[in-house]
């Protein structure tokens, strides 16, 4: 319940969330599957999660509302709003004592608000956040809008078709649209106004807060990879661009909704040509339709030739990038972009290559991945993490702008990444103490969020093979987003386990049966997340790892303080004024429960995520961890198998033959 004067709270500076969480059952105030809370990806919105699946958000803030509901103040509804550097921090309802107010988030998922009538001692029902069927997140699918004045409620948008046509007649608009014709930068597209929207959900998007609607217009003509844009704002007239790229999801539309937006669908020139009424096509007189006739049989001939020959070569060209779905930018706009690959634009090196900073007018800063000629990641290696990223979209993965493949040459485009990765963080004297509990703790769900994703609720069941701490870089707000998709691996619907000849990923995270066996599945990824966790809570890296008492790695250190329920002397340092004890014991039990020895014992991602998310849940006791053993004192000082790391700490075996 929130009531008057309760704060739900987004402050990443400070470290401060707090949600609204529905009851499991009417009778039960325990913890249900909904939560209500503040997010900021790109604009302010409010979002309502079943678990850790979307399931209603406000639409993002325009200026004066969220763009899926009233205008602020009115009647009704009169928060405050708290903004920080343009990101919502707060939202609270001011106490009134001659007006008693009361929200609930239902446990069906539904935001209510009540008013007492203190006359008739009665809660008079108010207002409902979720008011019809088009409230549902995605409720048409990518690429469709709800309408629900119209008697099926979901259609696709102009230019675009049902992608299961079965399906949809069935009134089941799950799997969305695709389009009837491809786009066609080159030679010419446009755009479709739609009036009166709910902006689709910003998954991947550019945003500029200060151009006009004719730059957004030309800046996205100008990228090929931009499907729509719009003013984020409706203030001053309407300002700031929004581009989307890839699918457009949960739009809907409100007729007569003056305070709502518009908002410019990209198509093919000759979609919107079709849009012409048929009755006029139809007032053409017979003699018209033979003369055109006429002159299409006389050009017809002349064009076939020059068109096989014209395709031809656009196949040859583009063979080798089909499968890849993604832009493709020219070596030379990204020598621009990197100043010539200059040192001071240097961010990363490793044994793949180098990774630079640069920036493009459309997309902003951005981080370039060029892979060395004799980088171990081949081409096979560059264009699986291309198509596995391409076909992935979550807040918690690094978001692939495009690559670009020219010669030689094989780059990866990435979004730009401001605080680097969180290895730069966590295992550094200086920059440890810039995160605090709270921040570490945020950090460890991200990371879960995005795991779950690959291994659950993606389309594509991922099973990542090197998930680590250097493979975890932080935007500018310092969330989570896994990256590095090189040796990652797509299973069946109902594979549960792989086994390879060819083991390859970075010692110290890899499970027992990966690394001896070969065999990987969800649950060596698991392994490795369990790694991470006990790495980020201790600020000790689990390779190399020292202790006076013994000579166990941090696996087995964190599995002696746990035994003795000394556990709180894993904790960084840096952390004594900031940690919540537990918080701390349940990452440090969930840790353990991640790396034991056995893969049938460890959980899966949606319980772990569970487990660390529910405050007071009784978790299952830990088992012994993977490697478990005491190195020699001789040797724990020396590095283990250096004949099978590279520069980067990874290791990769082929049949007892080194990368």
């Amino acid at each position: 319940m929130w009531l008057p004067g309760m704060k739900i709270v987004h402050d990443i500076d400070s470290g401060d969330h707090k949600y609204i969480t529905s009851w499991r059952n009417p009778n039960d105030p325990a913890p249900g599957d909904f939560s209500m809370r503040i997010e900021n990806e790109g604009l302010p919105e409010v979002v309502i999660w079943r678990e850790k699946m979307k399931w209603f958000r406000t639409g993002k803030w325009n200026g004066l509302c969220f763009s899926g509901g009233p205008r602020f103040p009115n009647p009704i509804l009169k928060p405050e709003l708290v903004f920080k550097q343009e990101r919502l921090i707060s939202i609270s309802e001011i106490f009134d004592s001659s007006n008693l107010v009361r929200f609930t988030l239902e446990t069906s998922g539904t935001l209510r608000r009540y008013t007492m009538n203190v006359r008739r001692n009665k809660w008079n029902l108010a207002f409902t956040a979720q008011v019809d069927p088009c409230d549902e997140y995605g409720q048409c699918g990518p690429n469709g809008i709800c309408r629900i004045d119209k008697a099926v409620r979901c259609e696709c948008f102009k230019g675009f078709a049902p992608k299961f046509q079965e399906d949809w007649d069935r009134q089941d608009w799950s799997g969305g649209c695709v389009r009837i014709r491809p786009l066609n930068c080159e030679n010419g597209d446009s755009f479709l106004e739609v009036r009166g929207v709910k902006h689709p959900d910003m998954l991947q998007y550019w945003l500029n807060k200060s151009m006009s609607l004719k730059e957004c217009h030309d800046e996205c003509l100008r990228n090929c990879s931009c499907v729509a844009y719009a003013n984020p704002y409706i203030t001053n007239g309407g300002s700031g661009c929004l581009m989307w790229f890839g699918e457009l999801v949960d739009t809907r539309e409100y007729p007569g909704a003056d305070s709502l937006q518009n908002m410019y669908i990209r198509l093919p020139e000759s979609e919107l040509d079709s849009s012409i009424d048929l009755e006029e096509k139809n007032k053409k007189r017979p003699i018209e339709l033979i003369l055109i006739s006429i002159a299409s049989g006389v050009l017809v001939s002349g064009l076939i030739n020059g068109s096989i020959l014209l395709m031809t070569k656009r196949k040859r060209r583009g063979r080798s990038n089909e499968d890849l779905e993604l832009p493709l930018f020219k070596f030379a706009t990204i020598v621009a972009a990197t100043n010539n690959f200059s040192m001071e634009n240097l961010i990363g090196e490793g044994g793949f290559g180098s990774v630079y900073r640069g920036r493009l007018l459309a997309e902003g800063e951005i981080a370039v991945k060029r892979l060395s000629r004799t980088s171990g990641q081949g081409l096979e290696e560059f264009k699986n993490e291309v198509i596995l990223i391409a076909k992935l979209q979550h807040r918690n993965l690094v978001r692939l702008l495009g690559c670009c493949i020219e010669g030689e040459e094989r780059m990866l485009i990435y979004e730009y990444m401001h605080n680097k990765s969180l290895d730069y963080f966590v295992f550094d004297q200086n920059q440890r103490t810039i995160l605090t509990w709270p921040m570490r703790f945020n950090i460890i769900m991200g990371i879960a969020r995005g795991l779950l994703y690959l291994h659950h609720d993606s389309r594509l069941k991922i099973i990542h093979r090197d998930l680590k701490t250097s493979n975890i870089l932080l935007d500018g707000n310092l969330n989570p987003k896994i990256s590095d998709f090189g040796i990652a691996r797509i299973f069946g619907e109902e594979q549960s386990i792989a086994r390879t000849k060819r083991v390859v990923g970075t010692y110290g995270y890899m499970s027992p049966e990966y690394a001896i066996d070969g065999k990987f599945s969800v649950k060596s990824d698991i392994f490795s997340m369990g790694v991470v966790i006990l790495e980020i809570v201790s600020g000790k890296k689990n390779r190399g790892f020292n202790h006076h008492d013994h000579y166990h790695g941090l696996l087995g250190h964190a599995w002696l303080l746990w035994k003795e329920n000394r556990f709180l002397e894993l904790i960084d340092e840096c952390l004594n004024d900031t940690f919540i004890e537990s918080q701390v014991k349940r990452c440090v039990q969930v840790g353990l429960l991640c790396v034991q020895k056995f893969a049938e014992d460890r959980p899966i991602m949606s319980s772990l995520l569970l487990m660390l998310g529910t405050d007071g849940a009784i978790l299952p006791e830990p088992k012994e961890p993977g490697f478990f053993m005491e190195r020699s004192s001789s040797i724990v000082r020396s590095t283990t198998s250096t004949s099978m790391m590279s520069q980067n700490e990874s290791m990769t075996i082929t049949d007892l033959e080194a990368r």
